[in-house]
């Protein structure tokens, strides 16, 4: 299956460019059901949480969790979603550069611990922001070039700290009548891409199918929800 969109390839000059032209049908406009459903099982009771978002844009999921009492910090390579993020929530906004990451920039809310970084999601890493207790993926590893797959999964276990509990949302659906993005992205690789280090455990399937996928050519879309969290570290290796 993974073969009809190996070489498929979004610069991130064709994101931004549907972001200035407003095509962006990933954006929900209410928090999304699946965080709604596992938050608990993510938090495992825990006050907080410093929470993960790679590939933020201007989820609106992060203000509800920020009104929770944690901590948001996320990743976005176009500053208009980051600058709506906050005029839509009605957040006022501080800017500042990245010494770490050269032409990135850091918009903040410290009031309500919300902390988005303009850069490429591969520029950043533990020593930008340190690690987390929990991420929330969600339209990243889906919309991420199937070719580097790997990389971002390396990316992830170095962001998670050792109590840190990543609830990853993928879809399946055939990629002979969709190229994607979002991408295909089956349950045995995301067991290939983590299972090496991290325990992945399978929360829920759903059916995803929509009028706008649909439009898509497809007539199947299941999403998946899993929870990752690392190994005892003695039985850590690196993720393939």
């Amino acid at each position: 299956m993974l073969e009809h969109q190996a070489h498929r390839v979004m610069a991130l000059t064709e994101w931004e460019e549907r972001w200035q032209n407003n095509r962006i049908g990933f954006h929900q406009p209410a928090v999304h059901t699946m965080l709604k459903t596992h938050l608990e099982e993510v938090v495992s009771g825990r006050t907080g949480v410093r929470f993960f978002f790679p590939l933020c844009g201007k989820a609106v999921d992060m203000k509800w969790l920020a009104d929770l009492g944690h901590l948001v910090v996320g990743v976005e390579f176009s500053e208009k979603g980051i600058r709506e993020f906050f005029e839509e929530n009605n957040l006022s906004y501080t800017e500042e550069p990245v010494p770490s990451i050269p032409g990135a920039r850091l918009f903040k809310n410290s009031e309500k611990n919300i902390f988005l970084y303009r850069c490429d999601l591969f520029s950043f890493s533990s020593s930008v922001a340190g690690q987390f207790g929990a991420i929330w993926d969600r339209g990243s590893l889906v919309a991420i070039n199937p070719k580097d797959r790997e990389r971002y999964a390396g990316l992830i276990v170095s962001l998670m700290a050792a109590d840190c509990r990543y609830l990853l949302d993928t879809l399946l659906y055939d990629p002979e009548k969709y190229g994607g993005p979002p991408f295909l992205v089956p349950d045995a690789q995301v067991q290939s891409l983590f299972g090496s280090c991290c325990d992945v455990k399978h929360l829920q399937s759903v059916d995803a199918l929509t009028d706008r996928t649909r439009a898509w050519g497809l007539d199947s879309l299941t999403e998946n929800v899993h929870l990752i969290t690392l190994k005892d570290a003695g039985a850590q290796t690196q993720p393939r």
